[in-house]
């Protein structure tokens, strides 16, 4: 029997906000254990919250960016669970009255692209942070009351490819926003996965949850072997019992945690402590106004006006700080496929093999221009560019400075160069007699020689012609 998998997905993401949900405390990442908490993001009895503004604005900014319904009046409820990491049993939340309803997210996989229908966006304050050793548990409260919004999908989605390309796309605008750092290792974003599989042309199925998924490769492979398991459980004729599972990276396989609570469970009712929340229409125009140019509508300038192909400007524009530099590299007067072509294989590849942000590079966008027109004016040439741009990413010098004092300035004399190629062509006589009897090839050996002799400074494409005349006079 054929069966279809549908999956919904709720996206935790940590606010870029200097403090707490409900506190002064600092959001700050990595302090010491349990240094950055008070009273309220320690449940203490009598202890008040006061509602955090600018995560109020981003949490409306995120709406508006996926084209969500801004509700002027929401509220926070009181969720009710008693778990370790959440002190006074209860979390800070939204149940009925959202900020954000609807909207959508583009999807972009390998067989097409479809806009993933998005239901809800609430804001709440994240949990404490557990960690298990061997015989006890630590709790560190730093994370507790930071402001993390809730991202919750329509049941839309249909496979894991599907579920990569949807967080793909909504990690672009929450960094395009600066809504988010949305940094994996640090835990800005969490995943759970709610999946049901039921053949095809039937109801939807019993549903079980994945929770906190916090890496987008974890998504993808607990996607697609919960998938299998209850493909396996229906064609032996059992049922899906809904309950909450763990994902294991480490088997490759998912576990039973717990049966899956309902909302009843939760026993939510009006946070007594919180006015509502009351946006007036003036206040979202205005954070309208302010929204940033997205990711889609950046590729499609890229392409319009800097005449970028569709790859380049997919590439670049998929990161902010990305396509920022690579902004600035044209501004500074870099052609910009050239810059594209720099950007897309030396930089890129430094920033894989560093594993780190474009930012904390010591290569400024003013430098690799400078760069880029010293090759492009033919004083120096590419070989001696590429040891100009290692040294530029290991020191931070000016290009020019480089050259001068490395001695790189490429040569272009004719006169030089003649010199050279008569050399290689005296030295390897037998490449010369090749030449001559058919077997171009030996041409490229002897340039090799050329710019060996000139240690790389000769210009190849004068070195090329000068050879090509002498070897066919």
């Amino acid at each position: 029997m054929k069966y279809l998998p549908t999956i919904g997905l709720e996206t935790h993401v940590q606010l870029k906000t200097l403090s707490k949900m409900f506190c002064g405390c600092s959001t700050e990442y990595g302090r010491q254990p349990n240094s950055q908490v008070c009273p309220v993001c320690l449940g203490y009895p009598g202890a008040m919250p006061v509602m955090n503004r600018a995560a109020i604005h981003l949490t409306v900014r995120t709406g508006l960016m996926i084209g969500a319904r801004i509700n002027t009046w929401s509220k926070f409820d009181r969720k009710s669970y008693f778990y370790p990491d959440m002190p006074k049993n209860y979390q800070i939340s939204q149940y009925d009255a959202p900020l954000c309803e609807g909207g959508s997210v583009t999807a972009v996989t390998k067989t097409g692209t479809r806009d993933i229908s998005v239901t809800r966006i609430h804001l709440e304050e994240d949990v404490a942070k557990s960690t298990h050793f061997g015989n006890s548990s630590g709790i560190d409260f730093n994370r507790a009351g930071v402001p993390l919004m809730e991202i919750v999908t329509e049941p839309d989605i249909h496979s894991a490819a599907e579920a990569m390309a949807y967080l793909a796309g909504l990690k672009q605008i929450l960094q395009y926003g600066a809504v988010s750092d949305c940094n994996l290792e640090e835990g800005n974003i969490r995943c759970d996965v709610n999946i049901s599989v039921a053949a095809e042309g039937r109801p939807l199925g019993t549903k079980a949850e994945l929770k906190n998924l916090n890496t987008f490769k974890g998504v993808f492979h607990a996607i697609e072997y919960e998938i299998r398991r209850q493909e396996e459980v229906l064609e032996s004729g059992g049922r899906i019992i809904q309950e909450t599972r763990r994902w294991d990276p480490d088997s490759g396989a998912t576990f039973s945690m717990r049966t899956k609570e309902d909302a009843h469970d939760y026993r939510y009712f009006p946070e007594p402590d919180l006015m509502p929340v009351a946006l007036t229409q003036e206040t979202i125009e205005a954070l309208r106004a302010a929204l940033p140019e997205l990711p889609a509508a950046r590729r499609q300038r890229f392409c319009e006006e800097l005449g970028l192909p569709e790859y380049d400007a997919g590439v670049l524009a998929a990161d902010r700080e990305l396509a920022d530099f690579f902004e600035a590299v044209t501004q500074a007067g870099a052609p910009s496929k050239t810059a594209s072509n720099w950007i897309m294989t030396d930089v890129l590849r430094v920033l894989g093999e560093s594993d780190c942000a474009i930012s904390r590079l010591k290569l400024t966008p003013d430098a690799l221009a400078k760069l880029i027109a010293m090759v492009e004016q033919k004083l120096i040439n590419m070989p001696s560019a590429r040891e100009v741009f290692a040294i530029m990413l290991e020191t931070g010098a000016a290009p020019e400075k480089i050259v001068e004092e490395k001695g790189l300035t490429q040569v272009s004399d004719s006169s030089e160069i003649g010199a050279w190629v008569e050399q290689a062509m005296q030295e390897s006589p037998k490449s010369v007699e090749d030449f001559r009897n058919g077997k171009t090839a030996a041409a490229k050996y002897l340039v090799g020689q050329v710019m060996r002799m000139s240690r790389g400074k000769a210009n190849p494409q004068l070195v090329t012609k000068e050879l090509e005349a002498r070897l066919n006079n």
